[in-house]
């Protein structure tokens, strides 16, 4: 059994873009955690990461996307990097039904960011890494 990207929704408010995605895994939450916390897992499947201070306030660097600050941090269950450009990503897991997890993913910038599909091609790769 694989996970699944269960919905995926995009929002414009003026030049701020928001994407929303919910992707469920048969995977418990803490065999998830450490593909949305570390470089390794990070760059795994998204982008390669060249410093990531796992607390609150920490300093993040992605390769590709920029650097900023680790915004909020939940050992387990939400990591959030916030980039010098205003950009937001925020990874929320929760338990799903039986053993599973579920991942709520959030993207924010403004301007041009990273699309609806190449989310998708992405959480497509998290859950290859992840089966």
């Amino acid at each position: 059994m694989t996970g699944s990207i269960e919905q995926g929704t995009s929002q414009t408010h003026g030049n701020t873009h928001i994407l929303h995605f919910l992707v469920t895994f048969p995977q418990p939450m803490e065999a998830v955690w450490p593909a949305l916390s570390t470089p390794e897992g990070l760059g795994a499947w998204w982008t390669p990461v060249d410093v990531l201070e796992p607390r609150l306030g920490g300093t993040v660097a992605l390769r590709g996307q920029g650097a900023g600050q680790v915004t909020a941090w939940d050992v387990d269950r939400v990591a959030e990097y916030t980039l010098d450009d205003g950009a937001r990503v925020r990874f929320h897991l929760e338990p799903d039904a039986g053993q599973g997890s579920a991942l709520r993913l959030t993207h924010e910038f403004r301007g041009e960011g990273t699309s609806e599909q190449a989310w998708r091609d992405h959480l497509e790769r998290l859950i290859g890494e992840l089966g």
